[in-house]
């Protein structure tokens, strides 16, 4: 057993005993009730199961929580699919995803919101050229087994496109 000390969408969890073999993603599921984070592959090459991890310097990356142990994440501060609405209001890409019906089956729609984000506070801090856009969305590395990529694609784009000023140069 291990102490697990975390931050979550925000607010501290822990420390809390954990087995070191615990998953990251059976943490949030079964310990939290965070039931957003999807256990898709097994092998972290989906990534349906993917989280936010900020980082102290204000950058952020995703990572799987499949494959990951909860330990591996203490001391973090991450955010989670539970974490992009604030006070009832879906996020701008959430209502993008929807507006453009971005999920198929719905399992892996978690993971490629929370890389969305990530590359919507990417482009924030460093823009892209129009000519680089696509071959920038293109360049999320997950895997949607129903193939609906496009969807994906097209709502990022919108809210992208939606705002130049902040994410294109």
């Amino acid at each position: 057993m291990t102490k697990l000390s975390i931050t979550i969408n925000g607010r501290a969890h822990g420390p809390t005993d954990v087995r070191d073999d615990l998953s990251m993603n059976d943490f949030l599921r079964e310990y939290l009730g965070m039931t957003g984070t999807k256990f898709g592959c097994g092998a972290a090459q989906c990534l349906s199961c993917a989280v936010i991890i900020d980082n102290p310097d204000g950058t952020s990356y995703t990572s799987p929580t499949c494959v990951a142990s909860a330990t591996s994440f203490d001391g973090k501060a991450i955010r989670t699919i539970e974490g992009h609405a604030k006070n009832g209001e879906l996020s701008v890409l959430q209502k993008a995803f929807i507006e453009h019906f971005a999920f198929q089956c719905g399992y892996c729609t978690a993971g490629f919101l929370n890389e969305g984000q990530v590359l919507l506070e990417r482009l924030a801090k460093k823009p892209v050229t129009r000519t680089e856009l696509e071959k920038t969305i293109a360049e999320a590395r997950h895997l949607c087994r129903c193939t609906g990529y496009i969807k994906y694609h097209e709502a990022v784009r919108d809210v992208i496109q939606a705002d130049p000023k902040r994410y294109l140069v």
